[in-house]
């Protein structure tokens, strides 16, 4: 909706109506025509019609450390644990110096992105037995 918002407010300035005048025809501001017109003549019809991407926040973990700690999480239980928990893993992460540091949250994001859940010992995947 929004882009053929911009596209009719570029026609119709094309055609020589006053900023005011498209938006109201259009249920814009003036303000919000001026700057589509704006965007159109530095930038071309792409920039006009389209919003520029955001940045967004850099991830917490790269893919390798990512492996790592799902290959942790997959792996026996520490000597007096009978399973995992996002909290342990966190902090042997850390021990294990896999990351510098990590969050609980973003262990269970981790987790729940693989589908992982290794307080349950059916769904962890193990290796043969030797």
């Amino acid at each position: 909706m929004r882009t053929v918002l911009r596209a009719l407010a570029l026609r119709q300035m094309d055609a020589g109506r006053p900023t005011p005048a498209v938006g109201a025809n259009l249920g814009l501001s003036a303000k919000a025509v001026w700057q589509i017109g704006k965007r159109y003549l530095e930038g071309g019809l792409e920039r006009a019609l389209f919003d520029a991407a955001r940045p967004g926040k850099a991830q917490a973990l790269d893919p390798e450390q990512r492996q790592r700690i799902i290959a942790v999480a997959c792996s026996k239980p520490p000597e007096g644990r009978a399973r995992w928990t996002v909290r342990l893993l966190a902090e042997e992460a850390v021990k294990r110096k896999l990351v510098p540091r990590v969050g609980r949250e973003t262990v269970r994001i981790l987790l729940q992105s693989h589908d992982l859940k290794p307080w349950r010992e059916k769904n962890v995947v193990r290796g043969p037995a030797r």
